[in-house]
């Protein structure tokens, strides 16, 4: 079915409840595991509807959040989704207290109950007011940072349009796109600054109040962590500042050389050539008719994905006034259907966002023809961004179809960019750290902390000229730290693994492939560990596996001649 064509009606919230408590009552009251896995199933069902008429209130709200029904539509979603969540944990209660627990781990497998009992942890009907109210900060912070623009050459353009200049080849328009970029910031700054504050100690209460010491567990908790803690992630952090941060400033000194400056200043950061950003050739339709091609000769597994994709038209690609900014890919479970939102602007990301939001789809995809259970259909959000990060690389063989004759450009540019990008997502992520451990910080303060960590991560970077960047506010520019809370170190492991994949594809692609796919169809079966173990792959926070990772991209580096 075509996106277009979906129906869309608002959930019966009271009767759903009222479904969900009888089938609480059936488990409970169940002789058998039999008649829990029957229950179980109609409420795997009750799931999956309610789940698509979210996610299609969401992305026809952000399609266009001028759009007065589906902006009420999403309030309304922002309003209920706690207490729907609330009664779908009456169930998990249900669940993991059965007395036939044994024989339900045996049927669904023992991860099911690991990861509901993490997901009991972090949620309470007691909560249900103030989670209420973070949703509602966190779709003020979308509608803000959406209605942005910006006058440019006589033309008014919403934000991500401004990408390709900042990308240019003329140092002087990369530096004005930036400060017009921070003009709108700087003319909402109390704004940022309060929305973040609020959002900030209002997670904290929440932790609080479920027996946790601040939000940073919680956090974890949320996004269905389950195989690590903050622990680990911190000396992943450590181990990027000691193999990491060393080879991206040993290629900004060669970068600093083809662009014939003396210091890298943020707006030169993403130029690698002075030509300016490596821009696809064509049109947005060509480059999605090129995208098209690609799949259907990858593999006969992409092929009927990327048909899937096209005969539903289930993309919205174009910025356009009123959208709401960034890139993701989301799911419509009642159709077996994902869906790909983005904000074009004629840049090389572009070409990332056709492949990297393609291979979230494409392991959605995958899954949901499996007959798994909604619980099962996704891992957790770190293997999620491995489908997506290893999907760039694996590509390589048919960007040429995107880039001609600039294709090594490309490739090169990619790499170099992939690997730079590692410590910018560790510093976001200890930023974060940071501000749910001390709440109490201004405004000002929590600037001066991000200026130190650009220090550590970034030593190579002059902010100065820029006075909303040099002032330390850049980091409102990142919507994660709003809308998805110590989220963005996910991308950073998963590009750990990603260059794994890559590192074998320049080999042998056809096996890189081939254990792409079955790290693809483990879905949510398996932790992460074990999903990386099952492809023979390491774990990125292994002693010593970024050193490798690291001196492997660099070698690749170097054998292009730029």
């Amino acid at each position: 079915m075509k996106f277009c064509e979906m129906p869309y009606s608002r959930p019966d919230i009271e009767g759903l409840k009222a479904k969900l408590s009888t089938l609480k009552e059936k488990i409970e009251g169940a002789k058998s595991a039999a008649e829990i896995i029957s229950a179980y199933t109609e409420v795997c069902a009750l799931s999956e509807e309610y789940s698509t008429m979210g996610s299609l209130a969401y992305v026809r709200h952000t399609i266009d959040t001028k759009d007065e029904f589906y902006d009420g539509e999403n309030d309304f979603f922002d309003e209920v989704g706690p207490t729907v969540t609330d009664a779908f944990q009456g169930i998990s209660k249900a669940m993991v207290a059965s007395p036939f627990r044994t024989e339900l781990e045996q049927h669904y497998g023992e991860l099911l109950f690991k990861n509901t009992e993490i997901s009991l942890r972090c949620f309470s009907s007691e909560i249900i007011e103030l989670s209420a109210e973070e949703n509602r900060l966190q779709s003020e912070y979308q509608k803000l940072f959406a209605s942005a623009t910006v006058e440019w050459e006589g033309e008014t353009l919403p934000l991500p349009k401004l990408t390709k200049y900042k990308m240019s080849a003329d140092r002087e328009v990369r530096k004005q796109a930036f400060i017009k970029d921070a003009e709108f910031f700087d003319a909402h700054r109390e704004e940022f600054d309060s929305l973040y504050d609020r959002l900030v100690k209002l997670r904290n209460k929440q932790a609080r109040m479920l027996g946790y010491k601040n939000y940073i567990q919680m956090g974890y908790d949320r996004l269905g962590r389950n195989c690590y803690g903050p622990e680990k992630v911190a000396d992943f952090r450590e181990q990027i500042k000691k193999y990491v941060v060393p080879a991206v400033s040993k290629l900004r000194q060669a970068q600093k050389v083809r662009l014939e400056i003396d210091n890298i200043h943020l707006y030169d950061n993403a130029v690698i050539f002075k030509e300016g950003d490596v821009s696809p050739k064509g049109s947005a339709d060509e480059l999605l008719a090129a995208a098209i091609e690609m799949y259907r000769q990858m593999s006969g597994e992409t092929a009927e994905f990327i048909n899937f994709m096209s005969e539903n038209e289930l993309y919205d690609l174009l910025s356009k006034d009123g959208k709401a900014p960034g890139g993701y890919c989301t799911e419509f479970f009642a159709f077996k259907a994902p869906f790909i939102f983005s904000n074009f602007n004629g840049t090389s990301g572009d070409v990332d966002v056709l492949t990297h939001e393609a291979g979230h789809a494409f392991a959605y995809f995958t899954a949901a023809r499996q007959g798994l259970i909604p619980d099962y259909v996704s891992p957790t959000m770190e293997a999620c961004e491995v489908h997506s990060m290893s999907m760039e690389f694996l590509t390589a063989p048919w960007h040429k179809a995107f880039f001609r004759e600039d294709t090594e450009r490309y490739q090169y540019f990619h790499t170099t960019d992939a690997l730079n990008f590692i410590p910018y997502g560790c510093m976001v992520d200890e930023f974060q750290h940071i501000m749910y451990e001390r709440e109490d910080l201004t405004p000002d303060e929590r600037n001066e902390v991000w200026l130190e960590l650009e220090r550590e991560y970034r030593p190579h970077l002059n902010l100065e000229d820029l006075p909303f960047y040099s002032r330390g506010a850049g980091w409102q520019h990142q919507l994660h730290i709003y809308l998805y809370p110590l989220y963005y170190i996910d991308y950073c492991m998963a590009q750990a693994v990603a260059f794994q994949f890559f590192a074998l594809s320049l080999s042998d692609w056809q096996a890189a492939f081939n254990k792409y796919l079955a790290f693809v169809k483990g879905a949510g079966t398996k932790t992460f560990e074990e999903l990386v173990r099952s492809a023979d792959l390491k774990l990125p926070y292994e002693e010593g596996v970024l050193g490798d990772v690291a001196n492997t991209i660099t070698t690749h580096l170097e054998s292009f001649e730029m």
